[in-house]
């Protein structure tokens, strides 16, 4: 398994400034660690952007087998977080050992990352990647796509606005869909129609127009059927879930792994 360079792609969802700050980053973070995936998540990859939205770049890199095996293990999570000429950047990069931990056990973060679309970068280890993890996908992300909406509601009722609650909405319906059908979709404006939530364009423009706009109790409060109906729906998909139990190939995951390893073993 030789190394090849990194593929690039341009991403529509993003203004000209964002992509030369993001493209700046990528080569610098990239001389430091091979990438095998750059994911760029939050608004951007929901569906709901708005011009002052920041860029959510979530990363998994390969270490080098070496940094593995002595006394003191390298780091393996790396952090960056700057404004640069008025772009926000929040970048974030797992080691793939960690990151496919995680996907075994269901975390949804570390899966939109390898099976997201919004990618501005991908090493080719990336396409051998994905068909292991779509088929390693089980019914263990109901926990954490209700988790984490869970936690998002308590945001928005804390502090009422249109991006919270569409974070609420997004994560939900992405968990239902991936329990309902086995694909995943992070893309709320896809998929709302598709589960009775069109009425969630109204907040989709009013995020738009600014990523801490807020919206008050009283339209909170009229949400609320639909916030309950999206909870429910998705204990409901659990229950009739195409997905297995459990992850049917760790297996081979764990081979591929290997394979990777004994690649960068020098």
């Amino acid at each position: 398994m030789s190394r090849r360079e990194p593929l690039r792609h341009a991403l529509d969802v993003l203004v000209p400034e964002q992509t030369r700050v993001m493209n700046a980053v990528l080569d610098e973070e990239e001389r430091r660690r091979e990438h095998l995936v750059v994911y760029l998540s939050g608004a951007h990859a929901y569906g709901f952007p708005s011009p002052d939205s920041d860029l959510d770049l979530k990363a998994i890199h390969v270490g080098d087998t070496a940094d593995f095996l002595g006394f003191q293990p390298k780091p393996t999570t790396f952090d960056r977080a700057q404004i640069i000429d008025g772009v926000e950047i929040d970048y974030t990069s797992n080691e793939i050992a960690h990151a496919l931990g995680g996907i075994i056990k269901g975390n949804g973060n570390f899966i939109e990352r390898i099976l997201g679309r919004t990618v501005p970068l991908e090493s080719p280890l990336l396409a051998e990647l994905r068909p292991l993890v779509q088929r390693s996908l089980s019914r263990r992300v109901l926990q954490h796509y209700r988790g984490f909406a869970i936690s998002q509601l308590r945001f928005v009722e804390k502090e009422p606005s249109a991006k919270k609650l569409l974070y609420v909405f997004r994560t939900a319906l992405t968990g239902v869909h991936l329990l309902r059908t086995g694909e995943l979709e992070p893309d709320l404006s896809r998929i709302m129609d598709e589960y009775g939530l069109g009425e969630a364009r109204s907040l989709i423009e009013r995020k738009r127009s600014g990523e801490r706009v807020g919206i008050d109790a009283s339209l909170l409060e009229s949400w609320r059927p639909r916030i309950d109906a999206v909870f429910s729906r998705l204990e409901d998909a659990y229950t009739t879930s195409v997905l297995p139990e459990e992850p049917p190939n760790v297996g081979e995951l764990q081979a591929w792994l290997l394979e990777v390893r004994r690649a960068r073993f020098a």
